[in-house]
C-alpha cells in the first residue's frame, strides 16, 4: 500500500490526475486517479496498492506526479518558520525509496521492544513480518515477559526510562529463564557502569568508530548469530550509514564474547562493539554497532541481525 497526498496551493478551483511512476513491471491500482479541490490549503490523500514483481534484494524507487493542464507537478514542500528569520519553504521530490531486504524470520517468534529516546527499529522489524509488541517503560513492572522469545532496548533506554534501571533485575531474569535481551549504546557512560546492569562484569566507555567504511572483522565466524536464521558475511558490512558505531565496551568479563572488530584509521581495534553472553538457559547481546541508523536505510544485514 502507498498512499500520496495533494495539497492545493492555489485560489480557486483546480483539478488534476495523479499517478504512480513504479519500477519495470510493478503494477499500481489504480493506475490514474483524478482529484480536484475548490480551495487553497485543501489536501486530498489517496491509497494505491502496489504489486511488485521479479523481486531481488536492492532498492527501488516510486515517484508521484499530478498531472494538471500542461504542469506536472512531482515535489512537495515542507514550511520552515522561525520568528528571527522569517519563512523558508524546503522542496523536495515525491518519491518514496524502497529497499528491497531477503530475510528470514523464525516462526512463531514474538519480539518485546522498549523504546529509548525514540528511533525506527520497532517499524522496520514489523515491515519485515515480525511480530513486535511496543512495551511502555512504565509497564515492565507488570508485564509477563515469558510470552516474548526477545526483548530489544531501544538507543539509551537505560539514560532515558528511569523504569528499566529499577527494574533491570527482572529483564536479566528473563535471560536466565531462557529469553534474549538485546541492549543498544547508552550515553551516560558513569551511570551505566555503576548501574551494573550487565549479568556479568563490562565497563562502557566512550569508544567509536567514526569512519563507515572501516573494514568490519567477523571475530567469531562459527557463532550462530552469524548463521541462523540468516547468514552474515563480509559483504553485510558494504553502504554503512554513518558511523560504525559509537560507546563500545572496553573492558568485559570472560563470559562476552566480541563477534565484530573494526577501527578508525591509525587507531587501535575497537572489539567491544558486539558482545554475546550465555547467561543461566538464555543470551545477553550488548551493540553499540548503529543499527538503529541502518534498519530505517533498508540494510538487509541490520534487519537480520535482530532476528534472535
Amino acid at each position: 500500500m502507498a498512499q500520496a497526498q495533494a495539497y492545493s496551493n492555489l485560489t480557486g478551483t483546480i483539478g488534476g490526475t495523479l499517478h504512480l511512476a513504479v519500477p519495470n513491471g510493478w503494477r499500481s491500482e489504480p493506475s490514474t486517479l483524478r482529484l480536484s479541490a475548490s480551495k487553497r490549503g485543501e489536501k486530498r490523500q489517496s491509497d494505491f496498492t502496489i504489486t511488485p514483481a521479479n523481486l531481488q534484494e536492492g532498492r527501488a524507487e516510486i515517484r508521484a506526479a499530478l498531472d494538471s493542464g500542461r504542469i506536472s507537478y512531482t515535489e512537495g514542500y515542507t514550511r520552515v518558520t522561525r520568528d528571527d528569520l522569517g519563512s523558508f519553504y524546503y522542496f523536495q521530490p515525491a518519491v518514496q525509496h524502497v529497499s528491497i531486504v531477503d530475510v528470514k524470520v523464525p516462526k512463531d517468534l514474538k519480539v518485546g521492544y522498549i523504546m529509548g529516546a525514540g528511533d525506527d527499529i520497532p517499524t522496520v522489524l514489523q515491515q519485515i513480518g515480525m511480530n513486535v509488541t511496543l512495551i511502555p517503560a512504565e509497564r515492565i513492572t507488570t508485564e509477563n515477559l515469558t510470552q516474548y522469545g526477545s526483548i530489544v532496548l531501544g538507543v539509551r533506554a537505560y539514560d532515558t526510562q528511569k523504569e528499566l534501571v529499577a527494574n533491570n533485575k527482572k529483564l536479566l531474569d528473563f535471560v536466565s529463564a531462557g529469553g534474549t535481551l538485546m541492549v543498544q549504546n547508552n550515553n551516560s557512560v558513569g551511570d551505566f557502569n555503576s548501574g551494573h546492569f550487565t549479568p556479568y562484569d563490562a565497563e562502557l566507555s566512550r569508544a567509536r568508530v567514526s569512519v563507515e567504511e572501516a573494514p568490519v572483522q567477523i571475530l567469531a565466524p562459527d557463532d550462530p548469530v552469524f548463521h541462523y536464521p540468516n547468514e552474515i558475511s563480509q559483504k553485510d558490512f558494504d553502504g554503512w550509514v554513518q558511523e560504525r558505531g559509537l560507546y563500545f565496551m572496553d573492558k568485559w568479563d570472560d563470559h562476552f564474547k566480541p563477534l565484530l572488530s573494526c577501527h578508525d584509521p591509525n587507531e587501535a581495534d575497537q572489539n567491544g562493539g558486539l558482545l554475546v553472553a550465555k547467561y543461566g538457559k538464555g543470551t545477553y547481546i550488548y551493540t553499540g554497532y548503529a543499527f538503529f541508523r541502518q534498519l530505517p536505510a533498508g540494510r538487509s544485514l541490520q534487519a537480520a541481525a535482530f532476528v534472535p
